[in-house]
């Protein structure tokens, strides 16, 4: 396609479970990639599916394929719902990460729901999706695929720190796009917030209010997986196994939360340099004590934008991924994810 004008969505679905996030971007190609959100928004999930998706990494293969297809029309529903209701026309496409249910590349498996040729069929438009498997076929991690809209679109920042359900960056290093998982994130945050009865710690509050227990915060920082050289990627699996175990030897919620967040703040801090100007988004950009941790281990330039772009970027850049697979150009770095090449990923399903 040789359009330098794109009218999209773009959709993604985090492992933090709050919602469906949808952005309207126009994208538009002139000497460098440009882009407009004209529309955002937030689905949450009823109780039922958060329920579902969470317990999904033990589902056997029929329960899996029929989630995967309740799934996808639920996105479906929600992705027509949107359109109609932001009177879209004309769209290009609609772009769509889907939803993980696993992710363990070392073992060349990875698994997004909600990508089905049904997709397009009940949207009755083009849909672009199901970026990941490709790059784990090709001996990659799958992820973090971001980073090139953080190339394309960002460049003004030293790194792009995102704070979702796991905490990731990328950074241009001698030329080349390097990025990688950090450490878990909200996705450990909001686990134990739902004990005290809230969806996520709020600017930190409960974390601020309990005691980091240094025995537990050693265990934390002593995972194998901090001294692995990048490409690296985290799943919820990895948590399960090895971050909720330790937490679980603190008797108290707050001071649980307190330890995490600690040991979050530490290992983001330990992987940026000192003076950087950092773009920070994600939910857990919202967590002023967090961030203030983070300062506290390294001082840095930290760059909250406003609302929509700290809410959406990462929809904005599944817009962007979209795109540039109908242009049939490159959206998966090899530097950032270890495949055995650059590739343009993706499938394409019309309705």
């Amino acid at each position: 396609m040789n359009y330098q004008y794109y009218n999209v969505i773009g959709i993604m679905s985090g492992t933090s479970l709050d919602g469906v996030d949808l952005v309207h971007v126009e994208l538009s190609k002139a000497d460098h990639w440009d882009y407009k959100i004209v529309a955002q928004e937030c689905v949450p999930y009823p109780e039922n599916w958060k329920k579902r998706l969470g317990d999904a990494l033990q589902y056997k293969p029929d329960a899996l394929s029929q989630l995967n297809i309740e799934y996808t029309a639920l996105l479906a529903h929600v992705t027509k719902k949107f359109i109609l209701d932001h009177e879209i026309q004309h769209l290009v496409a609609v772009c769509s990460h889907g939803h993980t249910i696993w992710h363990q590349p070392d073992q060349g498996l990875t698994l997004q729901i909600g990508n089905l040729p049904e997709f397009a069929q009940l949207t009755n438009q083009r849909v672009v999706c199901d970026f990941r498997v490709q790059d784990v076929e090709l001996g990659g991690q799958g992820a973090p695929l971001v980073p090139i809209g953080d190339q394309l679109l960002f460049s003004g920042y030293e790194y792009c720190l995102n704070l979702g359900g796991f905490a990731n960056v990328s950074s241009d290093q001698n030329g080349l796009r390097t990025a990688y998982d950090i450490c878990a994130v909200n996705v450990v945050l909001n686990h134990y917030a739902s004990e005290l009865g809230a969806d996520f710690d709020a600017g930190g509050a409960f974390a601020k209010a309990g005691s980091p227990q240094p025995q537990q915060l050693k265990k934390l920082d002593e995972l194998a997986f901090y001294s692995l050289q990048a490409p690296k990627s985290l799943g919820i699996e990895w948590v399960k196994e090895y971050i909720f175990p330790i937490l679980e030897e603190i008797p108290d919620t707050k001071n649980a939360l307190a330890t995490y967040t600690e040991h979050v703040a530490k290992q983001i801090a330990s992987n940026l340099a000192a003076g950087s100007k950092v773009l920070v988004t994600g939910g857990g950009a919202y967590n002023d004590f967090l961030l203030e941790r983070i300062q506290h281990y390294k001082s840095l330039q930290i760059v909250v934008p406003e609302a929509t772009l700290l809410e959406y970027k990462e929809a904005l850049i599944f817009a962007l991924l979209g795109v540039l697979r109908l242009r049939n150009e490159n959206n998966c770095l090899s530097s950032v994810t270890g495949a055995s090449r650059d590739h343009c990923s993706g499938k394409i399903y019309t309705p």
